[in-house]
């Protein structure tokens, strides 16, 4: 089982500006470390010129009281100099199993 140190990033929905109606995520991230425990990758070409690198990791962290209480905001992880889109979190107290997918390219902190 390979060792996971990395930083895991969060996405709350807040209004901006203020009584606009627009919704944005504001992004934070936090360093955890852990365990991965399944590591497998695939690519798949869906019209592109390049073929896509789908990953179907998991990766379990210890969570703190924050990743407890926030498991649900979970957008992405960095791991091995890439973020990737976390897809499920399962809580399994006092760790967090999260599911990685396809690289991620939403907003960051």
């Amino acid at each position: 089982m390979a060792r996971f140190y990395g930083e895991v990033g969060y996405g709350e929905s807040v209004e901006d500006p203020s009584g606009s109606g627009i919704w944005v995520d504001q992004m934070v991230e936090f360093e955890y470390q852990g365990d991965v425990i399944r590591n497998n990758r695939q690519l798949v070409n869906i019209e592109n010129v390049n073929e896509d690198i789908i990953v179907s990791n998991s990766i379990s962290i210890v969570a703190d009281q924050y990743a407890t209480e926030h498991f649900f905001n979970i957008k992405y992880v960095r791991w091995m100099g890439v973020l990737w889109t976390v897809g499920a979190v399962e809580v399994r107290t006092p760790r967090l199993i999260l599911s990685i997918g396809s690289v991620y390219n939403g907003p960051t902190p």
